[in-house]
């Protein structure tokens, strides 16, 4: 399934399932279905809210709920609770994930270009949750930030608490897919000392994320997705995740050795060569700038600069 949130008019944000050109609502499902026992507990635990609604709300119910299950599948195939894709604003998918962790170089070619060697463990770096911008959405250049850059990522988004998960089991703990544009601002990066990596890259807006989240059992293999920039029409970055230095499997085996993984959790698995910092000579976004991200089998995700 494609998992989007969507408002309509004056309504309140919603979750629907995309088919074809149409938004089928199931946010009042959602909102109904009850938390299992285990479920509750987890997340007491964890001191985490329940969430009332929205694809949170999905992802803590489990992806193991036989009753809510039904409920979409039943209204997947009934005519009713059905909008036109074009007739709704599209949302983030998650508006406030619990943590954002993201990697850094983690492809070759990427590594390659920034003049350092492969690295030995993953380079893991963070946005703050409160730099998520909605897909369309316009997204200010700071007045400040003059070499504000682009980075097309595959996000992998959680569904379920993971602590010292396997390799062989780590894909058992992802929710789904969806698209990621790491925005920075690298003044902040490679100009000063030392570096404030993280502040550079949760300025607010700087995590475009969507247009939906594809479910896991749409993507068979996720180290076998082209990723894809193009700014104002031009191809700027072209990758394919097989070239990952560390696949999906091995970040969330390692991250989870030292970190609990939350539903709702998002990964940004990194990005390829191409990125503006590395260009000769630098290409920095100015207002009016269009950019277009594309990750195969899961969507394109489109915002503009002001």
């Amino acid at each position: 399934m494609k998992l989007l949130s969507f408002d309509q008019g004056q309504s309140p944000r919603r979750l629907g399932v995309l088919q074809g050109d149409q938004v089928v609502d199931i946010d009042d499902l959602v909102r109904q279905a009850e938390l299992s026992s285990a479920q509750a507990q987890a997340l007491q635990s964890a001191g985490v809210e329940p969430s009332a609604g929205g694809l949170l709300r999905y992802l803590q119910l489990g992806s193991r709920h036989a009753a809510l299950n039904a409920a979409i599948q039943a209204r997947l195939q009934s005519q009713t609770h059905r909008v036109a894709l074009s007739a709704v604003t599209l949302r983030a998918p998650l508006s406030r994930p619990g943590k954002i962790v993201a990697v850094g170089r983690n492809y070759a070619d990427h590594a390659k270009e920034t003049g350092v060697a492969p690295f030995e463990k993953p380079r893991i770096i963070f946005k703050v949750p409160s730099s998520i911008a909605d897909p369309g959405a316009a997204i200010p250049k700071p007045a400040h930030v003059q070499k504000m850059d682009f980075e097309v990522e595959l996000a992998v988004v959680m569904g379920a608490f993971a602590s010292h998960v396997t390799h062989d089991d780590a894909l058992g703990v992802v929710a789904g897919y969806t698209v990621l544009n790491d925005l920075s601002a690298r003044e902040f990066q490679f100009d000063i000392s030392p570096p404030q990596t993280t502040f550079a890259k949760s300025i607010d807006g700087f995590c475009p994320l969507g247009p939906w989240m594809v479910t896991a059992d749409e993507i068979s293999d996720p180290q076998d997705l082209w990723v894809r920039t193009w700014l104002n029409g031009q191809q700027m970055q072209e990758g394919h995740t097989a070239d990952m230095l560390f696949t999906v499997r091995d970040l969330i085996a390692y991250v989870s050795q030292y970190m609990t993984l939350e539903p709702g959790d998002i990964l940004a698995t990194g990005t390829p060569a191409g990125i503006g910092a590395f260009r000769h000579p630098p290409v920095w976004l100015e207002s009016g700038d269009v950019l277009r991200m594309e990750v195969t089998g899961v969507g394109v995700l489109e915002n503009r600069i002001v």
